[in-house]
This record gives C-alpha cells, sequence and structure tokens, in this order.
C-alpha cells in the first residue's frame, strides 16, 4: 500500500501543474492593461506561483517552462526572431519556477513571488536592451528616453511590477485560507 501512495504523489503533481498552467493561461487573456509592444498586466503568474511554492523547484519548472511556451505560441506575437521568443516568452517565463525554491517555507509563496518576478523582469530586461534596443528618442508614459537601459528597465519594470504587487496582494488575502495547500500540508499523507 505505501508504494501505491508513492505512485500518486507524481501523478497528482503533474495533473495540477496542468490545471495551473490552463488556468494561468486562461488567466493571461484577462488583462487589465497592455503595453503596445507587450507586456500586459494580468494575474496569469498566480497559478503558476502557487503551484512552483506547493511542489518545488523541479516540478515548478518544469510548469513555467510549459506556460512559457503557450504564452509563445498564443501570444507570439511580439516576438522579434528565435532570440527575442527565448528570452521573453521561453526563459523569462521558465524563470517563474524559481519560486519553488521556497516550498515549504511559511509565507514562502511571497518571496517565491518576489524572485519569480524580479527574474522574469531581469529576462525581458536584457531582451529590451539586447534585441527591441533604441537608437532614437523612444517616448513611453509622457516620457522621452534615450537610453536603452532605462527604457528597458521603465518599460518592462512597468508592467512585470504591478503584476507581482497584484499578485501579493491576492496572496495576503488568500494565505490563511489556503495555507495548508500553499505549503502542501494536505500532501503529509501521500509522501
Amino acid at each position: 500500500m505505501a508504494n501505491s501512495k508513492a505512485s500518486k504523489t507524481p501523478l497528482r503533481a503533474l495533473c495540477e501543474g496542468a490545471i495551473m498552467v490552463a488556468l494561468a493561461t486562461a488567466l493571461s487573456y484577462l488583462k487589465l492593461f497592455e503595453l503596445p509592444q507587450g507586456g500586459s498586466i494580468c494575474i496569469g503568474m498566480l497559478p503558476i506561483f502557487f503551484y512552483c511554492v506547493r511542489w518545488g523547484l523541479r516540478n515548478g519548472l518544469l510548469a513555467s517552462f510549459a506556460y512559457g511556451l503557450l504564452q509563445l505560441i498564443f501570444d507570439g506575437a511580439y516576438a522579434w526572431g528565435p532570440w527575442s521568443m527565448l528570452l521573453d516568452y521561453v526563459l523569462a517565463f521558465a524563470l517563474l519556477g524559481f519560486s519553488g525554491l521556497f516550498k515549504g517555507r511559511k509565507y514562502g509563496v511571497f518571496a517565491g513571488t518576489v524572485l519569480g518576478s524580479v527574474l522574469r523582469f531581469l529576462a525581458h530586461f536584457v531582451s529590451g536592451v539586447t534585441i527591441y534596443r533604441i537608437y532614437e528618442p523612444t517616448e513611453l508614459f509622457n516620457m522621452s528616453f534615450t537610453n536603452p537601459y532605462i527604457y528597458s528597465a521603465a518599460y518592462n519594470g512597468s508592467y512585470v511590477a504591478i503584476d507581482m504587487v497584484i499578485c501579493l496582494v491576492i496572496f495576503a488575502v488568500l494565505y490563511r485560507p489556503l495555507r495548508k495547500y500553499i505549503l502542501g500540508k494536505d500532501l503529509a499523507g501521500e509522501r
């Protein structure tokens, strides 16, 4: 009987991962605001962070990678070639999986959300500086930018930071009622 319980855990992780990736993909279409060259404010990352902190780094990286591929397939209109596809979609969203480093830690979902968001921002920032670099003054939020580093930080930081704050607020509201699920305490009998 112990072997039966051990075999249920990977299957459950896989099923929950598929559900969370599908939910994240669906939520990514509920955009509060969309920037002209890609990037939007939405809560698509929320289920990914929940899953990563619940199941850990390995499962989290896999689910985040799958989410990134789906983002590329369904929202890849803003990709400018293979490097843009890699940095802005596959890598940027796969990096969300590093929030799984906080698996089982009290309030780890908050630290994981910040870490995953910062890593995603860095991938978008590098893409903005290397692929979408500007050659002339560019305007954003009624401000003119001549430096590609400042422009990329302002552009990509504007939506990633807001996404992160929204996720943190929602987790703050849901943490108490979902604490045992976030921390994986409901899985104790299966492991």
